[in-house]
C-alpha cells in the first residue's frame, strides 16, 4: 500500500468509527452522524494531512469533535 492509499484508508476508518460514536451518543441515524461530522471543523482537520490528526485514535478525534461542538454551543448561546 502506498503512503497516500494508507492515509486515505486511515481517514476513512476514523470517519466511520467517529460517526458510530456520534450515532450512539446522540441517538441519531448513521447518515445524520456522517453529515454532522462532515460539516465540522474536526473533519476539515482530519482530512488535512498537514495537521496529522489522522494519525490519532478514534477516541481522541471524537473527543476533539465533542470539544468543538461544546464550543459552538457556547458561542451560539451567547448570540455570537
Amino acid at each position: 500500500m502506498i503512503k497516500q492509499d494508507k492515509t486515505d484508508w486511515l481517514i476513512d476508518s476514523l470517519t466511520k468509527e467517529i460517526a458510530a460514536f456520534i450515532m450512539e451518543d446522540e441517538k441519531i441515524e448513521y447518515d445524520e452522524a456522517l453529515r454532522r461530522l462532515y460539516n465540522s471543523r474536526t473533519f476539515e482537520k482530519l482530512t488535512d494531512t498537514e495537521t496529522g490528526l489522522y494519525r490519532e485514535g478514534a477516541a481522541y478525534v471524537y473527543q476533539y469533535y465533542l470539544e468543538e461542538q461544546a464550543g459552538q454551543a457556547l458561542v451560539g448561546a451567547d448570540g455570537d
